[in-house]
């Protein structure tokens, strides 16, 4: 978080109060970052309000660019200047189609999500973050190098958010009930599986420093648990990640990711290791 030189905030100028400049801001004024003020529309009449925007920000002592652009849909209007501008993150705000998917994330926000080469803050609340709980998911019975990586990046960027916002961060790991039809036998016996789990929750304490209570170790699905635990810790952001080739359409078992996604009530920092993002650059300079 700390190393992102500039910010692309996705403006909505049907909402005067915009929650995701509202978050730039409070990254940008620790970090320093350029903020970028994108409006996403083909008609390009929101200049005036643009102005305004830039002009504020400029008073108040923050670095701003504005643009309007359209590009055939609203992510790929995103992802392109996201690119051209070299970004390091995307901040938009969660607008709910309506009180039935009060919820459920827009087709336009899931494409964002999977598509994006760089980390995507989804803004899902008005909550202030100062004082209140970073949590951060990670699957710690997953070492290998890819994971070990997003391990790394989860952590970091939820100790950035949590130092900045002056937060308290808080990690949670799923680990997997036992498995009667396992070939292992020690994977049947849940004493067994928790003991070894443990042992790997320790040596993953003892690398990103996190103690016991800020620690929970949950047996159980992921998508039930990690908005479990946000809305018991009333967490103000969660960040998650995934290790899929294509972004988070196979990132977790089934539509875990979606679950999640739309049940939490907390804002959102969806990360990608190097690898995905690398491979993402690339689908977008094809297209």
């Amino acid at each position: 978080m700390q190393a992102i030189r500039s910010i692309l905030v996705v403006i909505n100028p049907e909402h005067s109060e915009s929650l995701a400049l509202k978050r730039a801001k409070l990254i940008a004024g620790v970090t320093q970052a350029h903020l970028h003020l994108l409006v996403c529309d083909k008609k390009h009449d929101h200049a005036a309000m643009l102005s305004v925007l830039k002009a504020a920000l400029i008073a108040d002592g923050y670095s701003v660019t504005t643009e309007q652009a359209w590009n055939e849909s609203l992510h790929e209007t995103i992802i392109d200047v996201q690119q051209a501008e070299g970004c390091g993150l995307v901040i938009k705000q969660h607008f709910p189609d309506s009180s039935l998917k009060k919820a459920l994330l827009t087709p336009a926000d899931w494409k964002l999500l999977r598509h994006c080469p760089t980390p995507v803050l989804l803004v899902k609340t008005s909550t202030p973050w100062k004082d209140r709980v970073i949590l951060a998911a990670v699957d710690v019975g997953n070492a290998d190098g890819e994971h070990r990586h997003l391990h790394t990046t989860i952590i970091d960027h939820g100790f950035d958010i949590a130092s900045l916002a002056k937060a308290h961060l808080h990690v949670i790991s799923a680990h997997p009930s036992p498995m009667l039809s396992a070939a292992d036998p020690t994977l049947q016996l849940s004493e067994t599986i928790e003991a070894r789990y443990r042992e790997q929750c320790r040596a993953f304490q003892a690398e990103f420093d996190v103690d016991d209570e800020h620690l929970h170790i949950e047996e159980g699905p992921a998508d039930v648990l990690i908005p479990f635990m946000a809305h018991k810790l009333q967490a103000a952001v969660t960040v998650i990640g995934t290790v899929a080739r294509t972004g988070l359409s196979g990132a977790l078992i089934g539509n875990t990711a979606e679950v999640i996604l739309d049940a939490l009530e907390s804002d959102v920092l969806v990360l990608k290791p190097q690898e995905v993002e690398d491979h993402l650059v690339e689908l977008t300079v094809k297209h």
